[in-house]
């Protein structure tokens, strides 16, 4: 939605303090929670949620992770490929499943990343997370003890 505006936000005159710029329609309803109406949320950004993580495809050839805490009014992004201290680096191409672990470990508190969190791991990671992901989007009926399917912190040890 605001993506294909971009231009028009944009080119749009901020007031004197550099704000005001026009949102395009429908752009209070998303921040207020109202859609998209599948997945309605009446949260409001800033007010009821404080912060968010996302997935990000840069120029469709790499995923990163961004953080961002809106009290803080602060963005932290994690990027394999980039060195950074005590950030773990992708070097077989996974980095899709680096961004997503990244934020994962961010979430659950995490002060730093797990020793198991490395390149030798990554397939198991990746199978893992496979694994999750299908059993919470299908086939999940019937199956006695669910506990197991959530603990994630198994992948690391």
């Amino acid at each position: 939605m605001w993506r294909n505006k971009y231009g028009k936000f944009k080119s749009s005159v901020p007031d004197h303090n550099g704000l005001g710029r026009r949102l395009s329609g429908g752009s209070w309803d998303l921040y207020a929670g109202i859609v998209p109406t599948f997945c309605a949320t009446n949260k409001t950004w800033g007010v009821d949620i404080d912060e968010t993580y996302a997935p990000v495809n840069f120029q469709n050839d790499h995923w990163i992770a961004i953080w961002i805490s809106i009290p803080k009014r602060h963005i932290v992004i994690w990027d394999s490929i980039r060195p950074t201290v005590g950030v773990p680096q992708c070097i077989s191409g996974d980095c899709g499943v680096y961004a997503l672990k990244y934020m994962e470990c961010h979430a659950l508190g995490y002060t730093s990343f797990p020793a198991a969190f490395c390149e030798k791991n990554v397939k198991h990671i990746r199978e893992k997370m496979g694994h999750n992901i299908f059993h919470e989007t299908v086939g999940f009926e019937g199956i006695e003890d669910k506990t197991s399917y959530y603990n994630d912190l198994d992948t690391y040890g």
